[in-house]
């Protein structure tokens, strides 16, 4: 037990040594070496760096569904990072946002509008949050298992809807989904099929922002009561916090950021059917969150480029690249359990655990 204690704490100091080193750096150098890892990633699809393009695949457009895959796992990590509830059914969300758009924009829709586009943005936000918060009502009393349950069933749910509605119309799909307004000087449209660059950069922009917001929830009254409630929820609540509230905001926080993932997916695709909002899509996202290191916006953003990129990057090596990817995924739950850059509150849970495990094996020996 000494010799795990040992591990753990070298692990904890080694995080710590780190973080002391990061905030030593001066402010101003700080935002400038963010400034300027921000300006790298916007100028990368013009950049031809060996190894790192996908050979078999459009580069920009791979680059755009990593954008997405972070968005996903900025919004789930609110829900499962930082307020700490297992959302097993995210993809519902995530649909609810890229069918609105489609819905509610496309000529081929019953419902179809004269929305513009920057209108139809904020009604996948809004409609997504409702369905965050029509399902967190009834459900957020539960905890744990019984809440993934519940979750995985609404992922399902919203699938089925939509390969059953006559609107969604199921694997036939919904074609001509509206894509962001603008024009170029010879007339062709900004957001067109061939240069997806600009979709990227679009996304990329909504990335940024959207992780500014949630840094700054994150410190913030709201943030530090999802800590509370995720370290211990009875405890939090005998100290004054509305636990169920601030659960219930997570969630429709977490919903609304995965129904613009979806929205901003539905627009670059320019068609959606339910083949794209299976279950293993979810569970990818659930691993993205998991895998970088639940509770760190810095883990989060490499897990959903791991799982993103990786499967595109060697798509030559047809079914296999699945197999590998599927066991790098293993070995790395199994030796870094807590992510790959995981929260220090994150990391000291998992050592405490970890030690109260070999204490009660130590006891009952």
């Amino acid at each position: 037990m000494s010799a795990l204690r040992t591990a753990d704490d070298r692990r904890l100091a080694g995080l710590s040594a780190m973080r002391s080193r990061w905030r030593a750096i001066p402010r101003p150098v700080r935002i400038l070496f963010g400034v300027a890892v921000a300006v790298f990633f916007y100028l990368l699809p013009n950049l031809a760096i060996p190894l790192i393009p996908t050979p078999d695949t459009n580069f920009a457009s791979v680059l755009f569904t990593v954008a997405v895959y972070v968005l996903v796992g900025v919004g789930l990590n609110v829900v499962i990072g930082l307020a700490g509830l297992l959302d097993l059914g995210y993809i519902g969300f995530f649909a609810v946002g890229a069918y609105s758009v489609a819905i509610f924009g496309s000529p081929a829709s019953p419902l179809a509008t004269k929305y513009p586009w920057l209108m139809l943005i904020p009604i996948a936000i809004a409609l997504s949050m409702v369905s965050g918060v029509i399902l967190g009502g009834p459900t957020l009393r539960l905890r744990g298992d019984y809440l993934a349950i519940v979750t995985l069933g609404f992922g399902e749910i919203v699938r089925l809807i939509a390969v059953n509605w006559s609107i969604t119309k199921g694997q036939i799909g919904i074609p001509s989904v509206p894509a962001p307004p603008g024009h170029w000087g010879n007339g062709d449209p900004i957001f067109g099929i061939i240069d997806t660059r600009p979709f990227y950069w679009l996304a990329l922009t909504v990335v940024l922002i959207c992780m500014f917001g949630v840094k700054l929830l994150e410190s913030s009254r709201v943030g530090r009561s999802w800590l509370a409630i995720r370290e211990d929820e009875d405890a939090a609540e005998l100290m004054g916090v509305p636990a169920f509230k601030f659960k219930l905001w997570a969630f429709a926080i977490g919903a609304g950021l995965g129904g613009l993932s979806g929205a901003l997916f539905a627009s670059r695709q320019g068609f959606i059917n339910s083949n794209s909002f299976d279950v293993l899509t979810s569970m990818l996202f659930v691993a993205a969150v998991v895998l970088g290191g639940a509770g760190n916006l810095a883990g989060v953003t490499l897990g959903a480029v791991l799982i993103s990129y990786l499967p595109e990057r060697f798509r030559g090596f047809a079914d296999k690249r699945f197999l590998v990817f599927g066991l790098a995924l293993i070995v790395i739950m199994i030796f870094r359990p807590q992510g790959l850059i995981p929260s220090r509150r994150r990391a000291v849970e998992l050592a405490d655990r970890k030690r109260e495990a070999a204490e009660e094996a130590t006891a009952n020996v």
